[in-house]
């Protein structure tokens, strides 16, 4: 089942349904085989739903093929009774009571994979179990495939144990987009989603967490410690960060600055002294910041910079030293595309726009939103009042904030009404 996820979900007429995210199976108390009730898919849209196994007719080594495409478009809903294979059961830790398989008897194993075949009746069932010993210095041990009857342990309370391993749910990450991957961590029980974010390296997770809502994201700071959960607010970008924060409680948020290194501290510490409301708290306090006697091709080169969203690269801005936030005199800014039409060897105090209208740190929401709408653009200076660059929003970051609470998830509507979005910039203004 393992090599199930990822696979399309066609149509009879060959159209693409979405991806198999999971396997969906009965775990009852009572020691009774498995039996396959459907598959999660996951649409285009990243809405998972549940397709019943009954509706599939083929399952081929590229694709899944159903026997209509007529599915269900209500979100997938986990119900007592029922595992998710990949999610929850794999790497369960069970034992083996196989006569076969004596080097196995009375020592923990983990669950790599199931396997399903289809009875008379066309119901799936889970037949054998894959199972592999511990790892010993490192190095991985042979897999051992034994059938369900000679496997304890997979059972809904063993399910629930702590401490269970999440191996084969990061490589069946591995290669996802955040947001992906943010997707199916809200899909998971809170068990294994906390056991999930507790593996994941620094890094890694910082990119996940800032693709949830900042409830979602202090739910899970909270399961971390004062050490590692100040590691991974380092890795966030700071606009993220002090939003995380502001979710907090003031004295939690303390600790959490104080533990951080101050070099990363000192830029959330500013964006939080600032209404979330306004452009200093929407701001990033990292955009692209040049001097004048910068050329044209380095310029080029920092906004090639993978890490830079393409709204932050859209726009470089010019100022007196020092470059790094609060600047020195702010003097302008250079779009990209006037970066492209010039010799490399230009220097991009020659050609710095000082005719664009800077945003102020006091800015209300409603004012930067129509900052954005009659100047074209998708990112804008935040200057203050002795011209010192203080940082600069982007589009995404306005859009955050004007779209209905809970647009990160895949079940909401995307779309906030005319009305909603009315009523928040109108909240700003008063």
């Amino acid at each position: 089942m393992a090599r199930l996820a990822g696979l399309v979900v066609l149509g009879p007429d060959g159209e693409s349904v979405g991806r198999v995210r999971d396997v969906v199976v009965s775990m009852g108390v009572v020691r009774q085989q498995p039996r396959v009730l459907g598959l999660a898919v996951e649409l285009l849209s990243r809405r998972r739903i549940f397709v019943p196994i009954l509706r599939v007719t083929a399952i081929e080594p590229n694709a899944i093929t159903l026997t209509t495409g007529n599915v269900s478009l209500r979100r997938f809903a986990q119900r007592p009774g029922e595992a998710l294979v990949l999610g929850q059961v794999l790497d369960t830790h069970v034992r083996v009571t196989d006569p076969e398989l004596e080097q196995l008897a009375g020592i923990d194993v983990v669950v790599v994979d199931l396997a399903i075949e289809q009875t008379r009746t066309r119901d799936w069932l889970v037949t054998r179990v894959a199972v592999r010993n511990q790892r010993r210095l490192g190095r991985r041990t042979a897999v051992h495939v034994v059938d369900w009857q000679n496997v304890t342990g997979l059972t809904p309370s063993a399910l629930a144990l702590p401490g269970q391993g999440v191996a084969q749910l990061l490589e069946q990450f591995d290669g996802q987009r955040p947001v992906e991957v943010a997707d199916a961590l809200r899909e998971l029980p809170i068990k294994r989603r906390h056991e999930v974010v507790k593996a994941l390296d620094d890094e890694r997770l910082a990119d996940i967490l800032q693709e949830l809502s900042e409830p979602e994201q202090a739910e899970l700071l909270n399961q971390l410690g004062t050490e590692r959960a100040a590691d991974v607010l380092e890795e966030m970008d700071p606009d993220d960060a002090a939003d995380l924060l502001g979710e907090l409680g003031a004295i939690r948020a303390a600790v959490l600055l104080d533990e951080m290194d101050p070099e990363d501290s000192e830029p959330v510490r500013r964006l939080l002294q600032h209404s979330p409301d306004t452009a200093g708290g929407l701001m990033t306090p990292e955009p692209v910041v040049l001097t004048p006697d910068t050329t044209v091709a380095e310029a080029l080169a920092r906004v090639r910079d993978p890490d830079l969203t393409s709204a932050l690269a859209s726009l470089t801005f010019v100022v007196r030293p020092p470059t790094a936030t609060p600047t020195g005199r702010y003097l302008g800014c250079v779009h990209t595309q006037r970066l492209l039409r010039e010799p490399p060897a230009t220097q991009v105090g020659g050609i710095i726009d000082t005719d664009l209208p800077v945003l102020s740190p006091t800015s209300s929401l409603a004012e930067v939103t129509r900052y954005f709408a009659a100047y074209n653009l998708v990112c804008a200076p935040v200057v203050d009042d002795e011209n010192h660059l203080l940082g600069a929003v982007s589009v995404d970051d306005l859009l955050d904030h004007l779209l209905p609470n809970g647009w990160r998830s895949a079940d909401e509507p995307v779309m906030a009404s005319t009305q909603t979005i009315t009523d928040k910039i109108s909240g700003a203004r008063q």
